[in-house]
């Protein structure tokens, strides 16, 4: 298994021309992000999975994760979870609430909101649905659609142990400021891949998002970015 904060950091991520900007305060505002979700503008995801799919020998598997954005007031936090060590999938991970569409559920909507609730309680009848993001390929075979939602605080979890350790809220702020992003590359039978890590102080503990997490925080940040 992968020690993520053991590979080397991408020197040329250092570069703001290519790291990027932290975007705006009034672009996070609830009213912003409802505004940026309406419109149809040309914007392309920083990290490109598809590739992935021809070289794959068997199908991909489709699931959908859940970016609940829980306001306070003006301030959004992001709702993350960290993954019980015994799942067959992403075990001891940090992701967003998620997993397998399944024949019953109403598309990637229906099983986002449907897995959130199911790890974590959130209460799916106050989310407000805000739109999708286009879908990632991971490497162990799912095509992942990331689903974004707002949600007035308090929320009182109830988490289900099988599946989620903790839930835990990042400042959105925090995550769509590309100073607090790392590049890492990793080489896997000779080929080099980029991972994205964003280390968050969660006052005396450090929480290391990374993989397909960070990835889709990558992707948000672009989506948000060409607002």
């Amino acid at each position: 298994m992968i020690d993520p904060r053991q590979l080397p950091l991408d020197g040329g991520f250092e570069d703001v021309r290519v790291r990027g900007e932290a975007i705006a305060a009034e672009q996070l505002t609830p009213q912003a992000l409802r505004q940026r979700f309406a419109v149809s503008l040309p914007w392309t995801p920083e990290i490109v999975s598809d590739a992935l799919r021809a070289e794959a020998a068997e199908p991909f598997r489709p699931a959908a994760v859940l970016i609940a954005l829980v306001r306070y007031g003006e301030r959004l936090d992001v709702l993350l979870t960290h993954r019980a060590r015994n799942l067959a999938d992403h075990a001891g991970q940090i992701s967003f609430p998620g997993g397998r569409i399944e024949a019953s559920d109403n598309g990637p909507v229906g099983a986002a909101l449907r897995e959130a609730s199911e790890e974590t309680g959130l209460p799916i009848e106050r989310i407000e649905l805000l739109g999708t993001l286009p879908v990632y390929v991971t490497i162990t075979r799912f095509e992942v659609t990331p689903v974004v939602g707002m949600i007035d605080a308090p929320v009182h979890w109830k988490l289900d142990s099988s599946e989620v350790e903790e839930a835990f809220e990042v400042p959105l702020a925090f995550l769509m400021d590309p100073g607090n992003h790392q590049r890492r590359i990793a080489t896997t039978r000779g080929e080099r891949r980029l991972v994205y890590s964003i280390p968050y102080q969660d006052g005396p503990r450090e929480r290391f998002i990374w993989g397909v997490t960070a990835a889709i925080v990558r992707n948000l940040y672009a989506f948000l970015k060409a607002a």
